[in-house]
């Protein structure tokens, strides 16, 4: 699917596109995080244009500013020796594990315009996932006083970000391919009691799918967001802007 490019007003003088940065592989999540780290002080000082990461980690749990660590089902001795990492991170929201077969969208921008306040920007999350799902045949809804989006059969798209200086990071979890044991070690966003599901439990198994539902994340924050993406596939050749601030390769 062929996004278009169009051009918007950065600063009011200087106009520059907006990028999406794709990983094709699995990322580890403290890598990425610095990484989010260093563009968001850029796009704080106007260096940079708005950028979207999208990727998959390598397996994780993290905990929010308001996660408590009686959520977590393991100690931390147990689950270095199932793989998965564990870090405590300013992004908001409680308890999420991720993982290979889980897209994560990390928008770093200047909100504006359709996403004028957190409020805002959290709805702009939701429905973006929501549209998603509705491009697969699956209804998607929103429930009052949690985040994310929400299938009959479960959780399937976790929300947590944080502002600073009115630019977004961390962002939306969605989980595809049905790799979903690694939730089975927390209590996810500490809700005692609720299913994690994914497209592929939903629908079956396609062959193409995390590259499918790629394309629709970004068609759909292109639209939901008011920003149109240029596609940068970071293990190809990449511009030197985005080398710059050493994303994780």
């Amino acid at each position: 699917m062929q996004i278009h490019i169009k051009k918007f007003v950065l600063n009011h003088k200087k106009l520059m596109h907006s990028y999406s940065i794709i990983f094709e592989e699995p990322v580890d999540y403290l890598k990425a995080l610095n990484y989010q780290r260093r563009l968001l002080k850029a796009r704080q000082n106007d260096e940079i244009p708005d950028i979207v990461l999208l990727l998959q980690h390598n397996p994780v749990v993290t905990i929010g500013n308001r996660g408590r660590s009686n959520y977590l089902l393991k100690d931390l001795d147990e689950y270095k020796n199932l793989g998965i990492d564990v870090y405590q991170v300013e992004r908001g929201g409680d308890v999420t594990y991720h993982g290979p077969g889980q897209w994560v969208l990390y928008p770093i921008i200047k909100l504006g315009r359709k996403n004028v306040d957190s409020h805002g920007y959290l709805y702009n999350l939701e429905e973006i996932a929501i549209r998603v799902l509705k491009d697969f045949g699956v209804d998607g809804f929103r429930r009052e006083d949690k985040s994310g989006a929400w299938t009959k059969n479960g959780k399937i798209a976790a929300i947590g970000f944080r502002l600073k200086k009115w630019v977004t990071f961390h962002g939306m979890s969605f989980n595809v391919l049905d790799n979903l044991s690694g939730f089975k070690t927390i209590i996810p966003c500490g809700l005692e009691g609720e299913s994690v599901t994914s497209l592929e439990k939903i629908i079956g198994f396609n062959c193409d799918l995390m590259n499918s539902v790629r394309d629709q994340i970004l068609l759909h924050f292109s639209n939901v967001c008011d920003r149109t993406l240029q596609n940068i596939f970071i293990n190809h050749e990449i511009p030197d802007f985005v080398k710059k601030y050493k994303p994780p390769l």
